[in-house]
């Protein structure tokens, strides 16, 4: 195949600029065998797979492989000399004929991608998810985050919720506490509650099936959220804290604790 070193520089910095382009071309979508095999044909008319398995230390069963590769991009062609086939490298113009049908073959994957996303994340739960977890203090976040919470799509169309009313009374006010509560009927969106007060009863509606409990004997002390595939837990303690997690995993779990506990709640008139 002949020497791969260029004669007019040192064995060094062809060094440094050969790891330089194949880099390069790694980056525009060849992958680390083909940019070395590309650049070792570069530097010559012609070579066998004997040859060129030689000169980049890669096996021959996979130099097959790799110029196949090459020449679906149409960066390598076949030649023959004398009766065997040797292999030779386009000129380099085609890499730009390359990139360009990767930009055309990106901009339809994004023109796809809206329709594909859906899809991915309906199958998200059999490959499992990564919880989404996020932090805050005081009242303005944990009063902000509950008009957020509601922005998403639930099959279901339930909330379930747990709190103590009189607990929810001293640290909000009664606009704010209003406010939190128009959301969910403006948004047709039904709830099931566990709750515990010494001063109200909360009557069962359309949209509301609530159950009160012995708060001397389940004392709740933060306010929890459970909708789609997220919860909301708000402490009602000295600071005001509001932790957000969004994971359809623990949301589903959740969800499976709240009915077991509403379904035998010992109620309290």
């Amino acid at each position: 195949m002949g020497e791969l070193y260029h004669k007019t520089l040192s064995e060094s910095m062809f060094a440094i600029i050969s790891h330089m382009l194949e880099k390069y071309l790694q980056e525009i979508g060849l992958n680390e065998k083909e940019a070395i095999m590309y650049l070792a044909l570069l530097q010559v008319d012609n070579a066998s797979v004997i040859a060129i398995a030689k000169e980049t230390k890669i096996n021959r069963s996979t130099v097959y492989v790799v110029l196949e590769g090459l020449m679906e991009k149409g960066l390598v062609s076949e030649t023959e000399s004398g009766k065997k086939v040797h292999y030779q490298a386009e000129s380099p113009e085609r890499l730009q004929t390359f990139v360009e049908g990767q930009k055309m073959v990106l901009e339809e994957q994004s023109k796809r991608l809206g329709d594909i996303i859906p899809q991915i994340k309906s199958v998200q739960r059999a490959s499992g998810e990564r919880p989404l977890v996020k932090y805050f203090e005081g009242r303005e976040a944990a009063l902000s985050n509950h008009f957020l919470f509601f922005n998403a799509q639930d099959k279901e169309g339930i909330v379930y919720a747990l709190f103590d009313k009189d607990l929810l009374e001293e640290v909000f006010s009664s606009g704010e506490i209003t406010a939190v509560q128009k959301i969910r009927p403006g948004k047709n969106i039904k709830a099931k509650t566990l709750y515990t007060s010494n001063k109200t009863t909360l009557s069962s509606n359309e949209l509301s099936e609530r159950i009160k409990i012995d708060g001397a004997k389940y004392p709740l002390y933060c306010d929890i959220s459970i909708y789609e595939d997220r919860v909301q837990i708000v402490t009602m303690g000295k600071s005001i804290a509001t932790i957000f997690i969004q994971s359809k995993d623990v949301a589903e779990t959740l969800k499976s604790l709240f009915k077991l506990a509403f379904d035998n709640a010992p109620t309290k008139e």
